[in-house]
């Protein structure tokens, strides 16, 4: 999620919707200009009894940011308490319960993403050694009570807190146990986006599944594989969901801004403080009639922070957020660009890959959608079949598109080879929480504790 580092009470005030439309078309970027910014979360945890350290206890979250600190990272602070990081490799936050993320610099191809990703990881957890913390590769809190976890002190989060069980039951499971890997591209013009947002949105389904990683909760198998994904679909439907209007004709900038406009507002952001709005409309806002700030207009930030608040499977910003992947461990963290980059940032890839998707319908989209936590690549598609018989295809489309980037590293290797765990799960049939489900029957005796061993990083 977002941090803010600065006050923007007075930045430029926006005049009129056209303003909100142009700040999407301001994103548009020439080809050679598109990059890959990779974002990926994890849990944290007390290697001496796996409990999720708080922010200020002795080797908790606070320390740790500290730690990376002698890194060259600088520290961002909101009322004294440093909540994030900056640096040359992005962005470190805190997500609700001190999930920690990395959001990497836009990068130009997927070897400097997995060195980065590198990087991080080395850092991490040579903090980690010293602090006695590990890092737990999973899409949600294998063994935790919401009452266990702790709250990460920002402003934004305690609004959402409050607000989330007044539009859904399971929004504080996904704010305190749940964990991703996610993908922001570019695009070049407004049709270069449409097509890419469909592409995204009708294939996140085969993304949750072949990342599914989170079978358990509070120790127990959960019923589902990616339980992370379920969480969704009760979380808020204002604000979630696969969004049918992106498929019908006339989509584009304007509609998308119409579609956050009606989006319910959280809050607003000055003089360093998060004012409670939520369930408020921009509209007003954009008027001058928001009741927690009445006269006063948003600015293009009170736009940017108001988009991130919204958590549809495929999100619009000035940049496209691709949002269906559980956490994982690292190999995956750079599968999961080069699944959308392959498909996403070449156009024989890109048309091919709408070539699949390009006649299911708006009923089959969203059954695919509602099936795929619990049955994964068994998960039944619009002819009859399961989505398994789609998934090779697929990966061989991205895989054309990653040889057709034809970008190399010092060794000559060129991107195809992050596909290699994706390729792996398909060749196998099972996705990674069917992988622990077998190890939690069999080899773990039926004690969850045991994935700390194996999905630790």
């Amino acid at each position: 999620m977002t941090t803010k580092t600065v006050s923007d009470s007075n930045a430029a005030v926006i005049g009129s919707r056209d303003q909100l439309i142009q700040h999407f078309a301001s994103g548009e970027k020439p080809q050679s200009r598109w990059r890959i910014g990779t974002e990926h979360e994890k849990f944290v945890y007390a290697r001496s009894d796996h409990h999720a350290p708080s922010w200020d206890e002795p080797a908790g979250i606070r320390a740790l940011l500290g730690e990376l600190e002698q890194h060259g990272w600088r520290p961002v602070e909101e009322n004294g308490k440093v909540i994030a990081l900056t640096g040359a490799d992005g962005s470190v936050s805190l997500e609700p319960a001190g999930q920690f993320e990395l959001s990497g610099a836009p990068l130009e191809h997927l070897h400097q993403t997995c060195a980065e990703t590198g990087r991080h990881l080395e850092q991490v957890k040579a903090a980690g050694e010293k602090l006695g913390i590990g890092f737990l590769g999973l899409g949600m809190w294998p063994d935790k009570t919401r009452a266990e976890l702790p709250i990460m002190p920002k402003g934004r989060y305690a609004i959402m807190l409050r607000h989330m069980p007044r539009v859904g039951t399971m929004g504080l499971d996904m704010m305190l146990r749940t964990c991703t890997i996610q993908v922001n591209l570019d695009y070049a013009s407004e049709a270069d986006m449409v097509k890419k947002f469909r592409v995204g949105l009708a294939l996140q389904p085969l993304a949750t599944a072949l990342f599914a990683n989170s079978p358990f909760t509070e120790g127990k198998p959960n019923g589902f594989l990616s339980y992370r994904s379920h969480i969704w679909s009760d979380t808020d439907p204002a604000r979630t969901g696969m969004l049918p209007f992106v498929f019908e004709d006339g989509f584009g900038y304007e509609r998308y801004a119409d579609y956050m406009l009606d989006v319910p507002m959280y809050f607003v952001y000055r003089d360093g403080q998060y004012i409670d709005a939520a369930g408020l409309s921009f509209r007003d806002f954009l008027r001058g009639e928001l009741s927690v700030l009445p006269g006063e207009r948003p600015t293009i930030e009170d736009w940017n922070d108001h988009l991130s608040t919204a958590f549809p499977e495929v999100r619009l910003k000035t940049f496209l957020e691709m949002r269906g992947a559980d956490g994982g461990p690292w190999n995956r963290i750079c599968a999961l660009p080069a699944f959308w980059v392959g498909l996403l940032y070449d156009d024989a890839a890109l048309d091919a890959a709408w070539d699949v998707v390009k006649d299911w319908t708006l009923e089959e989209r969203q059954a695919l959608r509602d099936a795929v936590p619990a049955q994964g690549l068994s998960a039944p598609i619009a002819d009859g079949g399961q989505l398994r018989d789609v998934a090779g295809r697929v990966l061989d489309i991205a895989h054309a598109g990653l040889k057709a980037r034809a970008r190399f590293n010092a060794a000559g290797d060129d991107e195809t080879g992050f596909l290699d765990p994706l390729r792996e799960v398909v060749r196998s049939g099972k996705v990674p929480a069917e992988v622990l489900l077998e190890r939690y029957h069999g080899a773990w005796s039926g004690d969850v504790s045991k994935v700390y061993d194996e999905a630790s990083f």
